[in-house]
């Protein structure tokens, strides 16, 4: 599977087109809004998510709820595009109209992807570069995330992600009983913490950031549950699913690091603090003692839950101004604000969960069959029951 999303910031909607979904998967709009909804919510979220509510729409690739097999295109529309037709239209505009032309952007801001973009395509409105570069495409990722998710449901197989860390408070409280308990406990915190207490310092820490005219940051989770074992594949580098999921982490905005398990910890531990022993029983099979390397070995599944971790580096569009240049007159400034949002990783564990849905999804449909949801989920079955047999 792949695809492929189009759209700018302040354009006329968001564009997804999904190709190599298997036919007769059933999804509605309603499934895909539903997530959309999520990664709007979140404490320290600006202005923008007042302005939109992201909706959804199927253009093709769906017909009465089910998948046909072909690509799937999903649009979501941008509300505030009425106030930027002039501004972000296609249609071209005399020399007077785009000298008189508002929101022009010569002054890039540090931590964003302003004057790199601008070099590399020679724009000398940055406004060309920071309205694709914006994380108002996760939007559209996070749809296609839906889809992903619709699929590894219809296989046994559950996602969920949490916030483990804001700033400098941790969540303590990690112990969840079950995955739905988890998603159950996440979905009521404003952060998405687990952990009640720590939920209501990073709220704080959120406010007295906001209040300082600054941005904070944190560390996401992602566990992927009833997988079978040896999904992906230690043959080449790039079929290693463990690569594949830092990829995709690393592709979301903001986002500068990734670990598996118990990830770089791993680094001041003897081996045998850090292997996970394997055992076997009748009913189960072959499973793991621990899970200290978050269900992937070898580049391929354990059949134990995959944990993957992010780290969000604070959003650079600060109240607090950093220093730059302008690059028409050279002449130093203090960077000014694009947006307002004083925090963003509890809307970033959803993209992340998204992020890792895709390729979760990709890897299982890839090597158990390409074409009916049906024969996917039998051979998935068939796998579970060769591995508990092996």
């Amino acid at each position: 599977m792949r695809y492929l999303t189009a759209g700018e910031s302040h354009g006329p909607q968001l564009t997804t087109i999904i190709e190599g979904v298997p036919a007769g998967l059933n999804i509605t709009e309603e499934d895909i809004n539903f997530e959309l909804a999520r990664r709007q919510k979140g404490h320290g979220r600006g202005r923008r998510m007042q302005i939109e509510t992201d909706r959804a729409k199927i253009t093709s690739g769906v017909r009465h709820a089910r998948t046909l097999g072909s690509p799937i295109a999903l649009v979501v529309e941008n509300k505030d595009w009425t106030h930027w037709t002039k501004i972000m239209g296609a249609a071209p505009i005399t020399e007077e109209e785009e000298s008189e032309m508002k929101r022009q952007i010569s002054r890039p801001r540090p931590g964003h992807a302003d004057l790199n973009g601008a070099i590399k395509y020679n724009h000398r409105d940055m406004r060309n570069v920071l309205e694709r570069s914006s994380a108002r495409e996760t939007t559209v990722r996070v749809a296609a995330g839906a889809v992903a998710k619709k699929i590894l449901a219809e296989l046994g197989i559950k996602v969920a992600g949490h916030v483990l860390q804001i700033g400098s408070v941790k969540a303590e409280k990690t112990d969840y009983t079950s995955i739905e308990d988890l998603k159950r406990v996440t979905e009521e915190s404003p952060v998405r913490c687990y952990d009640e207490e720590a939920g209501r310092q990073m709220m704080a820490a959120i406010d007295e950031a906001k209040a300082n005219g600054d941005s904070i940051g944190g560390i996401v989770e992602v566990i992927v549950e009833g997988m079978p074992v040896g999904v992906g594949s230690y043959v080449h580098y790039d079929r290693k699913l463990d690569s594949k999921l830092a990829a995709a982490v690393l592709s979301i905005n903001a986002f500068k690091g990734v670990e598996f398990g118990i990830g770089f910890e791993a680094a001041g531990k003897n081996g045998s603090e850090v292997h996970d022993e394997i055992v076997w029983d009748e009913e189960k099979g072959y499973t793991r003692a621990t899970n200290r390397l978050g269900g992937l070995e070898g580049g391929m599944t354990t059949g134990m839950p995959i944990v993957v971790r992010g780290v969000m580096k604070p959003i650079p569009t600060l109240y607090k101004p950093l220093k730059s240049v302008d690059i028409e007159t050279k002449e130093p400034f203090t960077a000014s604000i694009e947006r307002s949002d004083s925090c963003a990783v509890p809307a970033a564990s959803v993209v992340a969960e998204a992020a890792v849905a895709w390729e979760i999804a990709n890897a299982v449909v890839e090597q158990f069959g390409l074409d009916q949801i049906d024969r996917i989920k039998e051979n998935v079955e068939n796998m579970k029951k060769l591995s508990r047999e092996f």
